[in-house]
């Protein structure tokens, strides 16, 4: 049930795999990666946040967001930057990087990918790996996000068995073979990698971590969870919930709210948001027929409720107007069952 809700979030984000790298790097070398704002309008225009990642495929070197520690990285290993931080990657971790120019930004619009980029420092070869960037929705409502520190890194511990080995074996022979459709198959490899990293780490959170992902850990709120996301047009209610979820009232929405960080009615309300701003945007569904989907009576009752928790209209919202998201009030529109 709890895979089930991940995989509900992701599609309904719009998680997508958008830009493909291949870097090879000679000692001493480093390379400096920008901020979001700078990247998005090339490699994915209209999404609203930025992942990126480097899967060492040979060799070793150093991932550092700009003012944290380094991050030793070993062949096997794959670093994700879930906010995609400015960061540099290193052969060595005090090797400074200067931000890259517009020229570089640049290669990620020609072409075809991957992208190589060859970090030549004059010494022997020191690492090769496979970087990219995911992008997603963050507005109106992404738990996941707020859920992820900074940076994850994974290793492969069951050696090349294991989805990360697949990968890179994959994504290896794809890089040299160019075959056609080889840019699709790298793209849905980095989805699934970023899957494979985000159950790592939800399989290694302390049982005393809150927040999302421990939400779905958590057999009795992965079932409400994968309830709402399963149903979320239902008629829900506390009890409801709790009865499916085998808990008692008071202790699901104890337990729901010390947890996931907010009541589930309130949950469910900005899951049916977000449910519907991917609609809108998709905009093959009217304004009533989205209202219905997600359990409102009422074409008028759902775009009251819309700008209130949003902070434009429905229509607003399908042109593209997003400034305002996220300024109207943060409150549910449901009551509590």
């Amino acid at each position: 049930m709890a895979g089930d809700a991940l995989s509900d979030l992701l599609k309904t984000v719009r998680l997508t795999g958008a830009t493909f790298f291949d870097i090879e790097g000679h000692d001493p070398w480093a390379v400096h990666s920008p901020a979001p704002a700078s990247i998005l309008p090339k490699v994915l225009p209209g999404a609203d946040h930025l992942i990126s990642y480097h899967v060492v495929t040979a060799g070793h070197c150093f991932a550092r967001i700009i003012g944290d520690e380094p991050i030793p990285m070993e062949a096997g290993e794959v670093v994700v930057f879930t906010r995609s931080d400015p960061h540099i990657m290193s052969s060595h971790p005090d090797l400074r990087a200067d931000p890259p120019t517009a020229d570089v930004l640049d290669i990620a619009t020609a072409g075809r990918m991957p992208f190589y980029i060859n970090c030549a420092g004059g010494g022997s070869r020191s690492v090769r790996l496979i970087c990219g960037y995911l992008a997603c929705d963050a507005l109106p409502f992404n738990p996941l996000l707020e859920a992820l520190p900074p940076a994850i890194k994974a290793g492969d511990a069951r050696g090349d068995g294991g989805w990360l080995g697949q990968f890179i074996r994959q994504a290896v022979s794809e890089v040299a073979d160019k075959r056609a459709g080889s840019e699709t198959v790298l793209t849905k490899l980095s989805e699934l990698m970023f899957v494979d990293v985000l159950r790592r780490y939800v399989e290694s959170l302390p049982p005393q971590q809150t927040g999302w992902l421990a939400g779905l850990r958590d057999p009795h709120l992965g079932k409400a969870l994968a309830l709402i996301h399963d149903r979320p047009a239902h008629n829900w209610t506390v009890d409801a919930l709790a009865k499916e979820s085998a808990l008692s009232r008071t202790v699901l929405a104890e337990r729901f709210t010390r947890i996931v960080g907010m009541p589930p009615m309130h949950y469910l309300a900005k899951w049916r948001m977000q449910i519907a701003s991917e609609l809108l945007s998709a905009g093959n569904s009217n304004v009533a027929s989205i209202a219905a989907d997600i359990g409102y009576e009422s074409e008028a009752a759902f775009s009251r409720a819309f700008k209130k928790m949003i902070g434009v209209p429905p229509s607003a919202w399908r042109l593209g107007v997003r400034a305002a998201a996220g300024s109207g009030s943060d409150e549910a529109s449901e009551t509590e069952g």
